[in-house]
C-alpha cells in the first residue's frame, strides 16, 4: 500500500479530490487531502497574512501529527509550489514528489514569477478591484468540466489570499533529492503554463514524464485515468535537482 497525500491547487481544498477517494482504496491505497489555511472548510481562518509558508506548515503539520512516512506528496497546479517545500523539508517522511499540472519552483521564486507577466497584472488588478485588495478571485472552470460538476465546483471554490501567490519559496538544502515525476494534462487550456515544464521533465533523465488525456483538474474530470498514472509513478526511479 502506497500513500498519496496532496497539496491541491489553488481556490480549492481537500473536498475537490472526493471523486479520488474511492478509486484509490479499491487499488489498496491511501489517500490523504489535506485542506489548506483560508479555503474551503477552512476559509474562515482567511486574513491577510496567510501566505506559503503558511500552506508549507499546514502540509508539513499533517505529515507530523498523523505520523505519516514513505508517502508519494502529489503537488496540483499551485501546490506544485507547496510540495517542492515540504519535500525539501520533510525529507525523512517524503519518498516519492509527484507534479500533477504543476508549477515547478526554483529557489526564491513565487507563484507569480512563474506566470506571464500579463496573468501577474491580471490576478493583482483582481485582488484590488474584487478582493478588498487581498483575496484572488477564482479562475475559470475548464470547459469539459460535466455541468453538474461544474455546479460543484462552483459552489465551493473560494478566492485566495494574494500572499500565498506572492511569496517566495525558500528552500532549505537547495535540491530536491526524491524521486519526481510529471503528470501533464493534454487538454491544455488558453495560456497553458504547464507544458514548460511538462517539456523539462521529458528532456531530463532525473524526471519521468506522464501524459494524461485530460483538461487541468483530472481528479474531477478524469478519476479513473488519473488514478493509473498515480500508481503508474510508484516505479518511476528519476531523482536530482530540477536545474536549467
Amino acid at each position: 500500500m502506497a500513500i498519496f497525500v496532496v497539496a491541491h491547487g489553488a481556490w480549492s481544498a481537500g473536498w475537490a479530490w472526493r471523486k479520488m477517494h474511492r478509486p484509490m482504496c479499491a487499488a489498496g491505497h491511501a489517500l490523504w487531502t489535506p485542506t489548506m489555511t483560508g479555503i474551503g472548510e477552512r476559509g474562515h481562518l482567511a486574513a491577510k497574512t496567510v501566505d506559503l509558508e503558511t500552506h508549507i506548515a499546514d502540509i508539513e503539520a499533517v505529515l507530523e501529527f498523523e505520523d505519516l512516512r514513505d508517502v508519494v506528496l502529489v503537488g496540483h497546479s499551485y501546490g506544485g509550489i507547496v510540495a517542492t517545500a515540504v519535500a525539501d523539508r520533510a525529507r525523512d517522511r517524503v519518498a516519492r514528489l509527484v507534479y500533477l499540472d504543476a508549477f515547478v519552483p526554483e529557489d526564491g521564486q513565487s507563484l507569480l514569477d512563474l506566470v506571464p507577466q500579463a496573468t501577474r497584472e491580471a490576478m493583482r488588478a483582481a485582488a484590488r478591484d474584487e478582493g478588498d485588495g487581498w483575496l484572488v478571485p477564482p479562475n475559470p472552470i475548464p470547459d469539459d468540466t460535466a455541468d453538474a460538476d461544474a455546479e460543484w465546483i462552483r459552489d465551493r471554490r473560494m478566492p485566495q489570499p494574494l500572499a500565498t501567490f506572492e511569496a517566495p519559496l525558500r528552500m532549505t538544502r537547495r535540491a530536491i533529492v526524491q524521486p519526481r515525476s510529471y503528470i501533464y494534462c493534454t487538454r491544455a487550456g488558453p495560456g497553458d503554463p504547464f507544458r514548460r515544464f511538462a517539456e523539462h521533465a521529458r528532456a531530463s533523465p532525473d524526471w519521468t514524464c506522464h501524459d494524461l488525456d485530460a483538461s487541468h483538474s483530472p481528479h474531477v474530470t478524469a478519476p479513473d485515468r488519473l488514478r493509473e498514472v498515480l500508481i503508474r509513478t510508484l516505479g518511476d526511479r528519476g531523482r536530482g535537482p530540477f536545474a536549467r
